[in-house]
């Protein structure tokens, strides 16, 4: 009997011990505000009765539908490296307003509007790729997008690289000037990154003009205390240090030796922007 008790005991602390692990492996670009509005970026987004795949569809929305976060879920369901909760939402519909149940991995990371565009930031799907520096291993990359759209119009969509999963801690999605680039409308900047030393974060900067996106180069920062650290950045035309009709990359990295000495290493390339597109110089 001693034995039974133990064991069904034991059974029910793994069953608790792996729900909180799942919790806690949420992708923290993936939780929202209760009580807060968000936007759907994944199109035709199925709203269900429950938060379960299994359950019964309600709804789908469209990208850019505006939504009311009224409860998140302790269920997470798992697509690839993207971990999300579900949660319970309000959202209207012409004159009816309804509830459901969405999936958080479908929500926009961050959105913004301007100038009559809504811009909209969100994780797509992950990939399998080799590993640059080892080639024989596979890595899982998560690939994300950025929207434009018109009203209810997608006019137009670019998609990069987030790395794995643990780079998905914390995620922020702005609105720049257009930091005097001949013909930009403005800049957007996406950026995702790990809480942990040693975990990368990345910088995705977006030009927009004549109602398309253009991709810049990404940005990577990585460090581990004050024994590491690589940075990467850009200069542009109205930074100091900046020149007209182009955009400098700056690298710099700093690393330190058995005999706690800094060996520092820089770079730098320069982008030349003609109001269409870039090239190096």
């Amino acid at each position: 009997m001693k034995t039974l008790f133990t064991a069904v005991f034991l059974l029910i602390v793994q069953i608790f011990s792996a729900q909180e692990e799942d919790y806690e492996y949420a992708n923290g670009v993936f939780q929202f505000e209760e009580n807060k509005t968000q936007k759907i970026f994944t199109d035709q987004t199925r709203i269900r009765q429950s938060p379960n795949v299994n359950s019964q569809i309600l709804d789908s929305l469209s990208t850019n539908q505006q939504v009311l976060i009224l409860k998140k879920e302790e269920t997470i369901l798992k697509l690839g490296e993207r971990r999300a909760n579900w949660y319970k939402i309000s959202y209207q519909k012409g004159d009816t307003t309804s509830e459901g149940y969405i999936w958080g991995g479908n929500l926009s990371v961050g959105y913004r509007n301007k100038n009559g565009y809504d811009f909209l930031f969100g994780l797509t799907k992950t990939i399998s790729k080799k590993d640059k520096g080892y080639p024989e291993i596979t890595i899982q990359q998560n690939i994300a997008a950025i929207k434009v759209v018109e009203g209810n119009m997608l006019i137009d969509e670019v998609s990069f690289d987030t790395g794995s999963a643990e780079s998905l801690s914390y995620g922020t999605f702005n609105i720049e000037s257009n930091h005097k680039l001949q013909n930009v409308e403005l800049t957007l900047k996406a950026t995702v990154s790990g809480e942990a030393c040693g975990i990368a974060s990345y910088d995705q900067y977006i030009l927009f003009k004549d109602k398309k996106l253009i991709l810049l180069p990404q940005l990577m920062n990585v460090g581990d205390a004050d024994v590491y650290y690589h940075s990467e950045e850009f200069v542009f035309p109205n930074d100091k240090g900046g020149i007209p009709n182009a955009f400098i990359f700056k690298m710099e990295e700093m690393e330190k030796d058995d005999r706690d000495r800094e060996k520092k290493k820089k770079a730098s390339k320069t982008y030349l922007w003609n109001g269409n597109s870039y090239k190096l110089k």
